[in-house]
C-alpha cells in the first residue's frame, strides 16, 4: 500500500483542484492553457489538476476552443459539468417552505415552493414538510442526473456560530431548535410510517392466502374458516403496527442522536449521506449578491432585506463578518424610537415595528385577510396610483430605515447598501426618505454609500443556500472525489 502523502502536499493538491473549478466558473468555458495563465500555474500541473477533475466527472470537455486565442492550435474547452454533483438549498419562510437544486454551473435545475402558515408553528409541524420538499426536489435531480452533495437551509432568525441550532426565531415562534435532529426524526417518522404500510400490505396478503388455504380444504371446520378472515387479519396488522411503532421510535432516537457530529451536522436526504449548513436568510442573500448579481455588488458592503422581519449581512472583503457568536446584524431589533411599540424580540420600537412588512400593510390600511403576495401587490397598486396613505406608509418606513442604517454606516463605512426581499420590490418609494437621512446623519463627509437595489429580490436567501452548498464541492473536490469513490 502507496504510502500517504504528507498533509502539506495533499493540502496544496486539494487547493489548486479547487482553483481550477474557480477559475473554469468565474471565465466560462476555458482552455488548459488560459486556466493556467489565470492561475499562474504550469500548463503541465494545471493538465494534471484537470485530468483529475475530469476523471472525477467535475469537469467535461466541450470541444476546441474559439479562434483567436492566440498562437499555436486551439485547446480544448473545459467546463463545469452540468451532471453529477448538485446544491440544495432550502428556505423556511414565515409563510412559505422553498427548495432547490442548482448544478456546478449555478442553474437552477429542480424548485419547489409550498406556502404555509409558518408564523409561531411549531418546528415538529415545519420540519417533515421542509423534509418532503427534500426529498422529492432530490428525487426530480436524480432524473436529471444530479445528485445533492450538500444541504443548505436558510432561517429567519439567529443561529449558532457553526452549529445547525437556531438559537431565537421571533417571527416563528423558535427557540433552541437544532433542525439537523430534527430533520432526521422527520424522515425516521417517515421511514416507519413506509414500513408500517408494508407490514400491514404484507399482513393482509397473508391473510388472503389463508382464507384461500382454508376454503380449498373441504374437511375444514367453518369456524377455522371464520377465524382465518378479517378479524385475524386485523389483529395480526394490530400487533404489526405496534412492533413497528417500537422499532420506529428507537430508530428515531438513534438517528437524531447520529445526525450531527461534535464539528458538522448531517442530514439523511433519499438515502444519502449529506452535510447540513443552518444559516441566517440575510447572510445567504448576502452571499448571493456577492456572488451571483454581475459585480454590481463592491466586496464591502452591508445587506438589508425584510418579509416579516428585517435582517442585515454584513459582508467585508468579500466575507461575512458574523460576530462572536454569529448573531451580527440583527438591525431589525435596532431601536429606532426607544418608546415606540412591543416588539416580539421583547424590546420596544425596533426598526421592524415600523419597517417590517406586517407594519408597513398596516400602515398603508391594507388588509392582511388574503394570501401575502395579493397584500403586497395591492400595496404596490396604491403606491402607484399615488394614494396618499400608502405613500405616507412607505415614506416613514424609509425615513426608519434610514436612522437604523446611517449608524451602520457610521460604524462600518461601507462601499454600498444594498435592499433585498420587499425592501426591492418597494425601492422607488423607498428611496428618497431613506436617502435623505443617511445625507443628514453620516459623519463623514461627502455622499453616502451608493444604494443598490438587489436584482435577485426574494429569492436570494434561497439561491444563496443552494449556492452554498455548491461550493462544498468547490471548495473541497478531494473530499468529494473520495467520498463518491469510497
Amino acid at each position: 500500500m502507496a504510502a500517504q502523502a504528507p498533509s502539506s502536499q495533499r493540502e496544496i493538491r486539494r487547493r489548486n483542484l479547487s482553483r481550477v473549478l474557480y477559475a473554469v466558473a468565474e471565465q466560462g468555458p476555458s482552455s488548459r492553457a488560459a486556466v493556467a495563465a489565470r492561475l499562474g500555474l504550469t500548463r503541465t500541473a494545471v493538465s494534471t489538476l484537470v485530468d483529475e477533475l475530469l476523471r472525477g466527472g467535475l469537469l467535461t470537455e466541450q470541444g476546441p476552443t474559439p479562434p483567436g486565442g492566440g498562437p499555436g492550435r486551439p485547446g480544448t474547452a473545459l467546463a463545469l459539468t452540468d451532471s453529477g454533483p448538485c446544491g440544495l438549498g432550502a428556505e423556511i419562510g414565515v409563510d412559505h417552505l422553498a427548495v432547490c437544486a442548482v448544478d456546478l454551473r449555478g442553474r437552477v435545475r429542480v424548485r419547489k415552493e409550498i406556502e404555509y402558515e409558518g408564523r409561531d408553528s411549531r418546528p415538529a409541524t415545519v420540519l417533515p414538510r421542509l423534509r418532503g420538499l427534500l426529498d422529492e426536489v432530490t428525487a426530480q435531480a436524480r432524473e436529471l442526473g444530479l445528485s445533492p452533495a450538500a444541504v443548505a437551509v436558510a432561517v429567519p432568525g439567529l443561529i449558532s456560530l457553526g452549529t445547525s441550532t437556531v438559537v431565537r426565531a421571533p417571527n416563528l415562534g423558535w427557540h433552541d431548535t437544532d433542525i439537523a435532529p430534527a430533520l432526521a426524526a422527520a424522515d425516521a417518522n417517515a421511514r416507519a410510517k413506509a414500513d408500517a404500510v408494508s407490514k400491514a400490505d404484507a399482513a393482509r396478503d397473508a391473510g388472503a392466502k389463508a382464507d384461500a388455504a382454508a376454503e380449498a380444504g373441504a374437511d375444514a371446520e367453518a369456524g377455522v374458516k371464520r377465524r382465518s378472515g378479517p378479524a385475524a387479519r386485523a389483529k395480526a396488522t394490530e400487533g404489526v403496527s405496534a412492533s413497528t411503532v417500537k422499532k420506529a421510535t428507537a430508530s428515531r432516537v438513534g438517528a437524531a442522536a447520529a445526525a450531527k457530529t461534535p464539528e458538522e451536522a448531517w442530514v439523511q436526504v433519499a438515502g444519502t449521506r449529506l452535510p447540513l449548513i443552518v444559516d441566517n436568510e440575510a447572510n445567504l442573500g448576502a452571499l448571493a449578491e456577492l456572488w451571483l448579481d454581475g459585480g454590481r455588488v463592491p466586496r464591502d458592503f452591508v445587506h438589508v432585506s425584510a418579509e416579516v422581519g428585517i435582517g442585515a449581512a454584513i459582508v467585508l472583503g468579500g466575507e461575512l463578518l458574523r460576530g462572536n457568536r454569529g448573531f451580527a446584524g440583527e438591525i431589525g431589533h435596532v431601536p429606532v424610537h426607544p418608546d415606540g411599540p412591543l416588539c416580539a424580540c421583547g424590546g420596544k420600537g425596533c426598526l421592524e415595528q415600523y419597517a417590517g412588512e406586517p407594519a408597513l400593510l398596516g400602515a398603508a390600511g391594507v388588509s392582511v385577510d388574503r394570501p401575502r403576495d395579493a397584500a403586497l401587490a395591492a400595496l404596490r397598486e396604491s403606491a402607484a396610483s399615488g394614494d396618499e396613505r400608502a405613500l405616507r406608509a412607505l415614506e416613514e418606513a424609509g425615513t426608519a430605515l434610514g436612522l437604523a442604517l446611517a449608524g451602520t454606516v457610521n460604524l462600518l463605512d461601507p462601499s454600498a447598501l444594498v435592499l433585498g426581499g420587499v425592501l426591492a420590490r418597494f425601492a422607488p418609494w423607498l428611496l428618497p426618505s431613506l436617502e435623505r437621512e443617511l445625507v443628514a446623519r453620516t459623519a463623514a463627509p461627502g455622499a453616502p454609500p451608493d444604494l443598490v437595489v438587489s436584482g435577485l429580490g426574494a429569492d436570494g436567501p434561497l439561491l444563496g443556500a443552494a449556492h452554498t452548498a455548491v461550493r462544498v464541492v468547490l471548495d473541497d473536490p478531494l473530499s468529494y472525489r473520495a467520498k463518491i469513490t469510497g
